[in-house]
């Protein structure tokens, strides 16, 4: 049975008000948001600030991002339903969540096995279909692609030429670059070699790690 009450639903609606103040204009954003139980992605430690916004551990060394950089990346995408993403960190599995609620076909991929298998667990228990992959998110899914979302969410010293290829002609990629404060970067493919790139504000992640962890 999922634990979804009358007073989480309440506290999410206030958290979309909050994000809303903060400049989301996106409905298909909101909604989601609005919808996704996020106190269900949370070590129960933390329950109880699930609908604050603020990023919180998710073990393995990881975090549950920001509602608000969740639904600044989300809008960033532009999903349209039946898009194909390609989501780099699973990480708790909310973010992925948030934009199946949107409409999208999600490939999420994660390096951690620990998060691995329980976000793959708790996405399946709620009812999300998505389709999950264990590897280094730095090749992205090459077999899978073109996509025509990518979204990473992790920090980014540089923005992978693996990732950028695997773009269809016209899509997105979002991406926070930099060392210890990134910037949140949109790469649109305009054609084979050309991309246009604006940068949304700094924001703060944890490191995009290569290779498997074991």
């Amino acid at each position: 049975m999922i634990n979804d009450t009358y007073r989480h639903k309440g506290l999410r609606k206030i958290l979309v008000d909050e994000i809303k103040a903060y400049g989301i204009v996106d409905n298909n954003v909101l909604s989601a948001i609005n919808t996704v139980p996020r106190h269900l992605f949370m070590e129960s430690g933390f329950i109880q600030f699930a609908y604050k916004d603020n990023a919180f551990p998710i073990g393995a060394g990881q975090t549950i991002s920001q509602p608000y950089t969740v639904a600044v990346q989300s809008e960033l995408l532009e999903i349209k339903k039946g898009d194909k993403v390609l989501e780099v960190g699973t990480g708790s599995g909310y973010q992925a969540a948030v934009l199946v609620e949107m409409g999208a076909k999600v490939f999420t991929i994660e390096r951690q096995r620990e998060l691995f298998l329980k976000s793959q667990a708790l996405l399946k228990k709620l009812g999300y279909k998505l389709q999950f992959f264990y590897g280094d998110g730095y090749k992205g899914l090459p077999t899978y692609g073109p996509f025509d979302k990518i979204i990473v969410t992790a920090g980014a010293p540089f923005i992978p030429e693996e990732l950028k290829q695997q773009l269809k002609i016209g899509g997105i990629l979002v991406i926070p670059v930099g060392k210890n404060i990134q910037k949140m970067t949109k790469i649109v493919r305009i054609s084979e070699n050309d991309y246009k790139i604006t940068e949304h504000g700094d924001f703060s992640f944890v490191p995009f790690l290569k290779g498997k962890s074991k």
